[in-house]
């Protein structure tokens, strides 16, 4: 029996394994809502139960926070490990949902069929594709595609704060020769991509503090040192005029992209004016001297993501604030140390800190970027096996978000990943109207497949 009898069945079996979809999409497992714990529980149950039916040896194993799900099964073959996660986003604004959002649909639109559910697409649709394979798989074979562990978390929308700790006291147990995570998406609609580059996250909240109370502008304007001034000042030195961060050291380790890598993202023809012209923009407005997918995939920044301080209500109020804060993030790439560069960070502000005020700092994530040795054999045997199903080469690409399970697998269990998903820049997750192509499922579904093939 060929791979060929598998992609049949892939292609009889869609409506069910849409319903199965359906059933796990229904199940509203919220993480960082306490509201929601027993759903979450409820999802981890459904997929453990989902598991065993295929012959794993899988059950939600409890945690301080939300159950990870792992099961084992099959035999031969190198051993591979499929982490995805079964919580999702808050709906939050729910008035901006066309419908239920735990209520799944297949809607018609311009571009074809999609799923509008929430967690379609980030990441219940994604991860039942590597289940809805091995389903295939096993009803043709009678087994499963070699060595499988499935490890499936309840806590990556919320921070993930079981996870390091699980997979410290699982270590031998979890620890495969290659990871297979499926929570990232295509190059474009129709291209599949690897992702190999991941930038890391760092995160600093900063609190600025001058007099001891709010102060009235009139009387002691001019006089009174404004936290917001400083706070502004602090912001506007975080760049020079090429777009280059200023503080000391931010480019210790950042090694520059290779010319093979660089040639194939070229190759991408990247439309960076479409990319954002869809978001009202035109100019990229980083480093200068860098293409807009090295400003994006690798290399590093600095960001505000929210500054506040004094009134901002309906009307004026004509005050000098006590504090003033912001939100930085600095999104990171292989080479840099987090925790350096916060140390570093936080003594370019306090240079910045004139007398009669204070600086407060609260950190927030501290992830390496990672890196995927592409030089495995197995990187090459799926961007094939990619390039087979969607009918183009897939690509190795860069991602400008954090992933940071694959550094965990990385850093705890000494294993590289292999990152591959299906979805589309306007699926929209983490927003109302979540979605997830009806063709992103099935040709996900029949890709894996053709990946567990090749990786065997």
């Amino acid at each position: 029996m060929s791979l060929d009898t598998v992609l049949s069945r892939i292609d009889e079996t869609l409506p069910q394994a849409m319903d199965r979809l359906f059933a796990l999409l229904r199940i509203p497992s919220i993480s960082t809502d306490p509201a929601y714990k027993a759903d979450c529980a409820k999802a981890a149950d459904w997929l453990a139960e989902d598991l065993r039916s295929l012959g794993f040896d899988a059950a939600a194993r409890a945690t301080p926070g939300h159950p990870m799900v792992v099961g084992h099964g099959g035999t031969g073959g190198r051993h591979l490990l499929f982490y995805g996660h079964y919580d999702v986003q808050p709906v939050d604004p729910l008035d901006l949902w066309h419908r239920d959002p735990f209520d799944p649909t297949v809607e018609e639109t311009p571009k074809g069929p999609v799923i509008r559910a929430r967690g379609a697409a980030d990441d219940k649709g994604q991860l039942m594709t590597f289940v809805e394979a091995c389903r295939a798989w096993k009803h043709v074979h009678g087994t499963l595609p070699g060595r499988l562990t499935i490890f499936l978390e309840g806590e990556e929308e919320s921070g993930s704060p079981s996870l390091v700790p699980f997979m410290e006291a699982h270590r031998k147990e979890l620890t495969a020769d290659l990871a297979l995570i499926c929570d990232t998406g295509l190059f474009d609609s129709s291209r599949p991509a690897i992702t190999t580059m991941l930038r890391g996250l760092l995160g600093e909240e900063i609190t600025i503090t001058g007099p001891d109370k709010d102060l009235h502008s009139g009387m002691y304007g001019g006089a009174a040192m404004n936290p917001i001034r400083v706070l502004a000042g602090i912001i506007a030195s975080l760049h020079d005029e090429n777009g280059k961060v200023t503080v000391p050291g931010f480019y210790d380790g950042v090694q520059d992209l290779p010319e093979a890598l660089r040639a194939q993202w070229q190759a991408l023809a990247f439309d960076h004016q479409r990319f954002l012209g869809d978001v009202g923009l035109s100019v990229p407005a980083g480093e200068h001297d860098r293409t807009p997918l090295e400003m994006l995939w690798s290399r590093p920044t600095a960001e505000v993501n929210g500054i506040w301080g004094g009134y901002s209500g309906a009307g004026f109020k004509t005050v000098l604030p006590s504090q003033a804060h912001a939100k930085i993030s600095f999104r990171l790439v292989p080479g840099q140390d987090p925790h350096r560069l916060r140390d570093n960070f936080r003594n370019h502000v306090r240079t910045m800190i004139p007398f009669d005020c204070q600086v407060a700092f609260h950190g927030h994530n501290a992830s390496e970027a990672g890196v995927m040795d592409i030089s495995d054999p197995a990187f090459e045997a799926a961007r094939k096996a990619l390039g087979e199903e969607w009918g183009q080469p897939a690509s190795y690409v860069g991602c400008g978000g954090s992933i940071p399970i694959a550094g965990y697998f990385r850093s705890v269990l000494g294993m590289d990943a292999m990152l591959v998903g299906f979805g589309k820049d306007d699926d929209q997750i983490h927003s109302p109207n979540e979605k997830y192509d009806v063709e992103s499922f099935h040709r996900g579904i029949r890709s894996w497949a053709r990946i567990l093939a090749a990786l065997q």
